[in-house]
């Protein structure tokens, strides 16, 4: 499945249109309508809970986010959707009730964050919950991971759902919990094909490697996290077709 055109369009905000100056906590609710209010595609992170549900929440762990500590997956969803987001009055929300509040009206770029602790293999659950509640969506939405293993399981139980890969330079010393080896081949995107990734969305301080140029030369989509400026932007844009952004309004582009 190709990405939708819509993910090419507006820029994509990250973890929604967050901005704790006013109280509005990435991944939240809150975020997600003023998001949809200005015209914004939507990038989420999904973990999962104790109990197999797909819970909006980028972190593993519960520390950064909420008053409380340990891992996500340690809790059923009824206990994680009951935990406020720090100085907010906003609560973890699952993937469900994203689904309903955005409805299809913009496009949902969601990531799938990988549990194994190693990008690689998992038990599944987590893709398996993301792709029950995407059955009946039908809205523009895509699935995205470090991952390849991840999106690998993705088409084989979802293979209608668009999908592709978050990929950066993958420095050994930024990813110390992976072996040189494991890094060198991620930063060469070679499972692209393998797992069937239709885009990519690219640190954007990589753009200029070597296999990106080469990905976008074949038509590949090339999306790009994470822009903070205008400055930003204008240079991620000579080579990526959309951005994901925070912390400032970019234009929708006409």
């Amino acid at each position: 499945m190709i990405l939708p055109p819509e993910f090419l369009q507006a820029p994509i905000a990250h973890r929604a249109l967050h901005d704790m100056g006013q109280g509005i906590p990435e991944n939240s609710l809150a975020a997600i309508r003023r998001a949809m209010r200005a015209g914004y595609g939507i990038e989420i992170d999904i973990q999962l809970s104790s109990d197999g549900q797909a819970m909006v929440f980028h972190d593993h762990t519960l520390d950064r986010l909420t008053h409380t500590t340990g891992p996500v997956r340690d809790r059923p969803a009824r206990e994680l959707c009951d935990l406020r987001l720090t100085d907010s009055e906003d609560y973890i929300p699952t993937l469900r009730q994203v689904l309903e509040v955005v409805g299809g009206q913009v496009p949902l770029l969601i990531e799938l964050k990988d549990q194994s602790g190693g990008v690689g293999a998992d038990d599944g659950a987590l893709e398996r919950a993301v792709a029950r509640e995407l059955a009946e969506y039908t809205g523009p939405a895509a699935v995205m991971s470090f991952n390849p293993y991840m999106i690998g399981v993705m088409r084989e139980i979802a293979p209608d759902v668009p999908r592709g890969l978050v990929t950066c330079g993958f420095i050994p010393s930024k990813w110390p919990h992976l072996s040189t080896e494991h890094c060198n081949a991620l930063r060469s995107i070679r499972a692209y094909g393998q797992v069937g990734a239709r885009f990519i969305s690219h640190d954007w301080t990589d753009l200029g490697s070597p296999r990106v140029t080469e990905l976008k030369a074949q038509g590949t989509p090339i999306l790009c996290w994470t822009v903070t400026s205008p400055q930003v932007e204008s240079e991620a844009r000579r080579v990526a077709d959309n951005i994901t952004f925070e912390g400032y309004v970019p234009p929708i582009p006409a």
